[in-house]
């Protein structure tokens, strides 16, 4: 079991390799077959996005935060959290949702003003030649994918885990618990320095666009409200469903995932990862389509532990006894299954 998982791992990696060079080559061949001629620059827009640029800076700073605010309230008015949102589960809700935007900044500033000329001096700007869908291109896929072997291990690595759980212990969807994560698995998350690296060597504007709707993508498939369930009931719709399913993360994928059991055929706790992309699940055999949703979420084992055991493992420890945020306790995401259990099965669906 463990040679086929290891092959399956190194095939993935050959894989994820490849895919990250795609953009490379596409830019490539664009300037090879162009004669070499730069007819623009990602430091300014495409015409026709031009529109938008005042939009998406605004989104950047406080936009994105009204965004997921009035959708919160949407979601509370509608009774979407079921009473759920109370005591310990508020308190960590907040302080996740509230902490980074106070922890990251200086981090990021950090990183992007003073480590980066240090480790690659001389070359701010360095992209500045690169087309801007060239630029987006790169991004998109050089973060997202990142994000998605990120995530994967934090589930598959036991001792990753620990610092993934407190998103999976909140047991209902929605805005309150997007942001709902342990301060190191925020504070280390990778894919941040990748993009804060690509931004440096002068792919801001493309970064940008990435962020913003990777944002609303990963917002909208949290959040309680299951917009695609119309791309599943009407008939007319169900290529669009088929497509979109398959590209990007949406309720009914995601939700799968924080499920409180896989073993009613919906739960998919062991795959779903993609965050943006659902396309890598699909690629890489970890994703499962049913177009169901989960009547229940989180992990079974939660305890309701402290908010800042949640938020701070492993400086302070929860005092629940069994809790596996307690000093000596090793938690794993699911009880493995006999040796005999198959790999992940490819992409399923049920229309």
């Amino acid at each position: 079991m463990a040679i086929v998982q290891k092959e399956k791992l190194t095939r993935d990696l050959t894989i994820s390799f490849f895919i990250y060079s795609l953009p490379v080559v596409a830019i490539y061949l664009y300037f090879k077959l162009t004669g070499g001629a730069i007819s623009q620059s990602h430091i300014t827009l495409p015409s026709f996005l031009e529109f938008a640029q005042p939009v998406f800076a605004n989104i950047r700073t406080w936009g994105l935060t009204v965004f997921m605010l009035v959708l919160g309230v949407i979601e509370f008015a509608a009774g979407l959290y079921d009473d759920e949102w109370t005591g310990e589960e508020r308190k960590i809700d907040i302080v996740c949702f509230l902490a980074p935007k106070l922890l990251l900044p200086p981090v990021i500033a950090f990183f992007s003003l003073t480590a980066l000329p240090y480790l690659l001096p001389n070359l701010a700007n360095s992209l500045s030649w690169v087309p801007f869908w060239g630029g987006f291109f790169l991004i998109a896929i050089a973060d997202d994918l990142t994000q998605y072997w990120y995530h994967r291990l934090h589930h598959q690595v036991p001792f990753l885990w620990r610092f993934h759980r407190t998103h999976h212990s909140a047991p209902y969807m929605g805005m309150a618990m997007a942001s709902r994560q342990n301060f190191i698995y925020t504070v280390f998350f990778s894919q941040i320095y990748l993009t804060a690296t690509l931004t440096y060597l002068g792919l801001g504007l493309p970064a940008l666009f990435v962020l913003v709707i990777k944002s609303f993508i990963t917002l909208g498939a949290h959040s309680s409200i299951k917009w695609d369930k119309p791309f599943y009931k009407y008939k007319i719709l169900h290529p669009i469903a088929w497509v979109l399913e398959r590209l990007i993360s949406t309720p009914a994928t995601h939700h799968a995932h924080h499920a409180d059991t896989s073993g009613d055929g919906v739960g998919h706790f062991k795959g779903n990862f993609g965050n943006m992309f659902f396309i890598w699940d699909v690629i890489f055999g970890t994703g499962l389509i049913t177009r169901k949703y989960p009547e229940s979420y989180g992990t079974k084992s939660y305890k309701q532990e402290e908010w800042y055991a949640q938020f701070l493992w492993p400086i302070f420890k929860s005092k629940k006894e069994g809790s596996s945020l307690s000093e000596g306790v090793l938690s794993l995401p699911l009880k493995p299954k006999a040796v005999t259990e198959e790999t992940p099965k490819p992409v399923l669906e049920q229309v």
